[in-house]
């Protein structure tokens, strides 16, 4: 692990956070070293952190063995310069277990993805993610979405657990993330830590910022740096002329496109990846590959992006 607790390195990032694919050969087995490569590229772009083996880079379809090489290569890649969070899912057990090998692996910390298709109650829930937080040292983001979504009281009972430090939102509903953020901070603590986590977050991360939501993953960072960077850089200076310029000529299409097909929120970005140079393979199923001409608009898309920076220049 870094020296500097993962909640410091976190809580005023110099960039977006980085969500990387992960790299298959052209029989589905993983490459270690395109993975590498691609690490190491974030990295080099100015990436604040990097979380692997997390949605975008499909989790779900990892062995364990698989979950665990990643995890080191990208702590090896990542070279102590940013914090290297990894996912940790399924059922307790499983989650558990791949919190260890993460945790073996020499990650900073863990993304807590909601356990497996079972609609647990809040006391399932609030059990299920204090079971990970114990099961190692590292702390833990617990991340909300789909059947996991949690009330103020369970979220602020998380933000009394040990190593449980924040709190990633993919559900979007401003109303109850306003009432989360207040019953934490008037119940709890108000060093805890909240993420947008919805896809393409860059779409909606105004809206979170005026909840003082300041963090956000970033899956356009995988493909168009520049841009994801850009973009940032706008939301912390206040620059919200470049923020509309993007929004309106980049992020809004690229959110149309992705809605085209479902999955496409990991499968649009590996071929954006695969667009910029790196051949970091196709998704593995139950995920499918976008249909030619979406590939198609992708590029003309990425091309209109770097245009706007371009004029911005």
């Amino acid at each position: 692990m870094t020296p500097a607790p993962l909640a410091a390195r976190l809580r005023d990032p110099s960039g977006p956070l980085f969500f990387p694919v992960t790299a298959y050969g052209p029989d589905g087995s993983l490459d270690l070293d395109v993975y590498r490569t691609h690490v190491r590229r974030g990295v080099a772009a100015g990436a604040a952190a990097v979380f692997a083996c997390c949605g975008t880079g499909e989790f779900h379809a990892l062995l364990p063995e698989e979950f665990e090489a990643c995890v080191r290569v990208a702590v090896e890649a990542a070279e102590g310069r940013v914090p290297v969070v990894a996912g940790a899912g399924y059922g307790t057990a499983l989650a558990v277990r791949y919190a260890r090998l993460a945790a073996g692996a020499g990650a900073d910390g863990l993304l807590a993805m909601p356990p497996y298709l079972v609609l647990a109650g809040q006391e399932g829930l609030l059990r299920h993610y204090r079971e990970i937080a114990v099961a190692t040292a590292l702390p833990v983001v617990v991340y909300q979405r789909d059947n996991a979504v949690l009330t103020p009281r369970t979220v602020a009972e998380l933000a009394r657990t040990d190593r449980v430090i924040g709190l990633k939102d993919g559900v979007g509903d401003l109303d109850l993330m306003q009432r989360i953020v207040s019953a934490v901070r008037t119940e709890a603590r108000g060093d805890f830590l909240y993420f947008n986590g919805l896809p393409t977050a860059e779409q909606t991360q105004l809206a979170y910022g005026a909840l003082g939501i300041t963090l956000y993953s970033s899956a356009v960072f995988c493909f168009a740096p520049e841009i994801a960077l850009a973009f940032h850089r706008a939301l912390r200076t206040g620059d919200t002329a470049t923020a509309h310029r993007l929004l309106d000529g980049f992020y809004r299409p690229f959110v149309e496109l992705r809605d085209q097909g479902r999955g496409y929120a990991v499968s649009l970005v590996k071929a954006g990846v695969r667009l910029r140079g790196l051949d970091v393979g196709e998704v593995r199923p139950p995920l499918h590959e976008p249909a030619e001409d979406h590939v198609k608009q992708l590029a003309q898309l990425i091309e209109r992006g770097y245009a706007l920076l371009e004029k911005d220049a």
